[in-house]
């Protein structure tokens, strides 16, 4: 995602971040009502759904196996394929309009927008979410919540060790996110055009127990003369994508990031505008956000670390690097303006949040037990029925009470365990 309008709010270029990959819930009105006596069939159907969740992930390791294999010799023709496409439909981009999707205008609004991390995001009404952090990652974001529809999101990742252009290729390989992020069931290159540097893709994400998510994006990246670049994605429409059915198509997305590198260190940071509107219930994605991000982050980190030994040249990446354009000289003095203090980052994690591991945080197994009846408890009671706002709102605060009283459980018996330990010793 910082007083930016409605249709100028932005986020990722790549279909989210950070924050789509944590949401597990969904609002009533995606649920159909269960006929009385129905518990046996809600059970045996999540049973179904779970075997049927298992064994598409094994085909998909499979597949996934057999196209490294074969992507090196794939790679070559289909760069040639998608050229001959965007080539033939390169003519007629004027008249459809595409030069106009994403525009420098846009990115003076992003360049302005993202200046809010530079500052003090709590001064202008964002409340901070999560702060933390590890040797290799550390994460940060706020959320501003409008009068009307989702919140938007700014986070300010840092990694050590890592260069923009690595960062900046890792976030634009779709086929390698196809790879590590199981939310990502498949994404097309439907048009380009040299002349703009604008792309289209589309984008589907499954999220559990939920219809998937079908995303047609622009976008369009930049780069400075000190090796930064932004990026801006925004919803939209194309004519290879027609609706269908068995697929929500997102109506609202506008995102955009910027990449830096840190003065004075080996280590480079991405801060990131988000806003989406994906049909979800918006408490619920708020909790589930929450809940799930720094999990997500660890991932994506894990996966940035693998990504030097990706040795294939991916059609995203080689599309971009025929797309990217430098950026305008008329804006350099508003990023200056947005630049943050020497020694002063937006991703700095306070010394009051301690560090955790790089890797996800695990759960006893009485808690993932207990969370997983939670989770599955809060979907039947909101699919057997069209509730209203206000049950919505009631399942949000409760599942976010219970969250809570599972916290101060695990706080007081870790504290009892101490002193029993201590009490052995003084003994």
């Amino acid at each position: 995602m910082a007083q930016g309008t409605e249709s100028t709010t932005m986020a990722r270029a790549v279909p989210p971040p950070p924050e789509a990959a944590a949401i597990l819930l969904a609002g009533a009105e995606l649920w159909r009502p269960v006929a009385r006596g129905g518990g046996w069939a809600t059970a045996g159907a999540l049973l179904l759904l779970l075997v049927s969740h298992l064994t598409v992930l094994l085909l998909r390791r499979i597949r996934l196996h057999r196209r490294r294999l074969l992507l090196p010799e794939a790679v070559s023709s289909s760069s040639s394929s998608s050229s001959a496409v965007a080539d033939a439909t390169t003519s007629s981009n004027s008249a459809a309009g595409i030069e106009g999707l994403v525009t420098e205008g846009d990115l003076a609004e992003l360049v302005g927008n993202l200046g809010v991390a530079a500052r003090e995001p709590e001064r202008e009404g964002w409340q901070e979410v999560v702060a933390k952090g590890n040797d290799d990652v550390s994460y940060r974001v706020w959320c501003d919540k409008p009068m009307e529809g989702p919140p938007r999101y700014l986070s300010v990742t840092t990694y050590e060790r890592c260069s923009t252009e690595l960062l900046r290729d890792f976030y634009m390989d779709n086929e390698y996110r196809m790879e590590w992020d199981n939310t990502v069931i498949k994404h097309d290159q439907l048009q380009y055009d040299e002349n703009c540097g604008i792309e289209i893709g589309r984008t589907v994400k499954k999220f559990p127990l939920l219809t998937p998510r079908e995303y047609i994006l622009a976008w369009r990246v930049w780069e400075g003369n000190d090796k930064s670049f932004y990026c801006l994605v925004k919803e939209c429409e194309h004519s290879l994508a027609p609706r269908q059915r068995k697929f929500v198509r997102v109506q609202l997305l506008r995102s955009g990031w910027c990449i830096r590198k840190i003065p004075g260190r080996d280590a480079c940071q991405i801060t990131v505008l988000h806003h989406e509107d994906n049909g979800m219930n918006i408490e619920m994605a708020k909790l589930a956000f929450a809940k799930g991000i720094w999990n997500y982050i660890c991932k994506m980190n894990s996966a940035l670390r693998r990504y030097p030994q990706h040795h294939i040249s991916s059609i995203s990446i080689l599309t971009m690097q025929r797309l990217i354009k430098k950026f305008p000289q008329a804006l350099e003095t508003d990023v200056d303006a947005n630049q943050p203090q020497q020694g002063n980052t937006g991703a700095t994690v306070p010394s009051h949040f301690a560090r955790t591991s790089s890797q996800p945080v695990k759960k006893s197994s009485r808690a993932t037990i207990a969370s997983g009846l939670l989770l599955i408890g809060s979907i039947v009671c909101l699919s057997r029925g069209r509730s209203n706002l206000g049950a919505q709102l009631a399942m949000a605060f409760f599942l976010k009470k219970a969250f809570k009283k599972d916290k101060g459980l695990i706080s007081q018996r870790s504290r009892s365990r101490a002193d029993v330990t201590e009490s052995r010793h003084l003994e």
